[in-house]
């Protein structure tokens, strides 16, 4: 997991949500699948801000994932303001796969 950060305990929080949100077409949930690059914390303004990617532009699900992304983030950091980001660049490629996520699709 590469997901850069400028709050580590509340993103090893972040994350056990977020691995709950799955790509429904590949099976595998956005953080084992390396769609999530970023997810900083305002404290003062109480905002998540999360940067992700999608594995194509034209994902048909694409609006789904983040929705799921920024629903899960809302239920468990209620105080917070949430803010995702799709982007494009860096483009997602196999390589941001986790370990767990390579077993989970044999390869």
């Amino acid at each position: 997991m590469n997901i850069i950060t400028n709050d580590k305990v509340k993103l090893e929080q972040a994350v056990i949500r977020l691995k709950n949100v799955m790509d429904p077409e590949i099976g595998l949930n956005v953080v084992d699948l390396g769609l999530i690059y970023h997810v900083d914390f305002d404290h003062v303004d109480k905002v998540i801000y999360c940067a992700m990617t999608l594995t194509t532009q034209f994902c048909p699900m694409g609006e789904s994932i983040a929705d799921g992304v920024s629903n899960v983030l809302e239920q468990y950091f209620k105080d917070y303001n949430i803010d995702v980001k799709v982007i494009f660049d860096p483009p997602w490629n196999s390589q941001l796969i986790s370990e767990e996520g390579r077993e989970f699709l044999n390869r």
